[in-house]
């Protein structure tokens, strides 16, 4: 079936040529989808500072171009988080990718506040459908292993914001550095297209019903069912504070790390900002069991994120990259628990919209922190505002440690 027939939920019962992927090469473009849209979402991180000065932005400017992204992404989960569950997961994912485009040129091309949220707001949108079907996609095709579908998952997303950072300072050494990795980033976008586009694609998991076809798309209330629900509550909290710390590394972060270790270089900026993503995609790999694995994690987060204002009042470089490794291991150990848990919980033809749901909550700590931080950086300065994100966030992170230890040692079944 082609893609217009998918997305009119039409499906044409015709064969037709096309490429019949294996189920290893459906895997992988699952999760470059969705890994190269959040690079593309984070490639601004080491040029904020430039986009500041050129455009005569305030740090709660940068913070505002920073969460129009946010937020434009959760009102997209929320709208249309369960498409895919309706279009076809191949459908939901080249619309993700042309969105992708558009917002990426948009923001090449921004010469106001405005244009850069715009360019910003449509980044946000396309991850939003990328979100769910590609979660969804990983763990129907790796139905006998849904706790690898959902590290795949979490490697994927945390992977792609982490690189973000690092291409986006590397690509800013070449001329028109507010350009140039924008417009390299769309070209990338276009040639995902053409595998998607060859793809025989499978059946929509829960196609429209004759003659609903387009009111199976409205929004839904989100709805979880009674025994998914403390599961559900947890993975939306961990993911709240886990993206609140992510939201600091890609927008204020390079500013405050370049002060610490004294650099004016924005592939250093970027690299530093990528510390603790890139440890959280890292942690995905590796093997981290126990029962206390959860209140654990949320710990050793806390205590990384007061070591980051230390590390500036000390001026200490490597004080800051170990505080930002094991902020990023912590986070990752942690959220990879309580996501699989939620994810192996949930029925499978409602999987895309329980995870977008999960993800709506999650992605606003990426928004609402962080502007109140921008806003606090304005009035009483970077180091300030940086110390009080520090302390509140930790104080989150050991709050919901301690339910989690709650949860852990309740006897089973109770």
């Amino acid at each position: 079936m082609t893609v217009i027939s998918e997305l009119r939920m039409r499906p044409v019962v015709l064969p037709r040529r096309g490429w019949d992927a294996s189920v290893t090469a459906r895997l992988v473009l699952a999760g470059v989808v969705l890994s190269v849209l959040l690079v593309g979402a984070n490639l601004a991180t080491p040029v904020y500072a430039l986009l500041q000065a050129r455009l005569g932005m305030t740090s709660l400017g940068v913070t505002v171009a920073f969460s129009s992204y946010v937020l434009s992404l959760v009102a997209c989960l929320m709208l249309a988080g369960h498409w895919s569950d309706h279009i076809g997961r191949r459908a939901a994912l080249v619309v993700a990718v042309l969105i992708g485009l558009g917002g990426g040129l948009l923001f090449a091309n921004a010469q106001s506040l405005l244009m850069l949220s715009a360019g910003r707001a449509l980044q946000g949108a396309a991850v939003a459908l990328a979100t769910g079907a590609s979660s969804a996609a990983l763990r129907e095709l790796m139905p006998l292993r849904p706790e690898w579908a959902s590290r795949f998952t979490l490697l994927a997303s945390a992977g792609g914001v982490a690189a973000g950072p690092v291409i986006g300072g590397l690509l800013s050494l070449l001329p028109d550095p507010t350009r140039l990795p924008f417009l390299a980033h769309t070209a990338a976008l276009s040639l995902l297209l053409v595998p998607l586009l060859l793809l025989k694609a499978r059946p929509a998991i829960k196609p429209a019903d004759a003659g609903r076809a387009f009111a199976t798309l409205r929004p839904r209330r989100p709805s979880i069912s009674r025994t998914a629900r403390s599961s559900f509550w947890m993975a939306a909290l961990v993911g709240f504070v886990s993206f609140a710390v992510f939201g600091f590394t890609l927008s204020l972060a390079p500013t405050y790390f370049a002060g610490i270790v004294h650099t004016d270089s924005r592939a250093v900026a970027g690299l530093l900002a990528a510390l603790t993503l890139g440890a959280s995609a890292s942690s995905q790999l590796l093997a981290l069991r126990g029962r206390y694995l959860v209140p654990a994690g949320l710990a050793v987060l806390a205590a990384s994120l007061l070591l980051i204002p230390v590390a500036g009042a000390a001026s200490s470089p490597w004080l800051l990259v170990a505080a930002s490794l094991a902020a990023g291991f912590g986070q990752g150990a942690a959220f990879r628990v309580v996501f699989n848990e939620i994810a192996g919980r949930v029925e499978a033809d409602r999987h895309a919209q329980v995870i977008s749901t999960v993800y709506v909550i999650t992605y606003l700590g990426s928004a609402v922190p962080v502007i109140g931080m921008g806003a606090a950086a304005t009035a009483v300065g970077l180091p300030t505002a940086v110390l009080g994100f520090a302390v509140f966030m930790a104080a989150a992170c050991l709050s919901l440690a301690a339910a989690a230890l709650r949860l852990a040692l309740r006897p089973e079944g109770a």
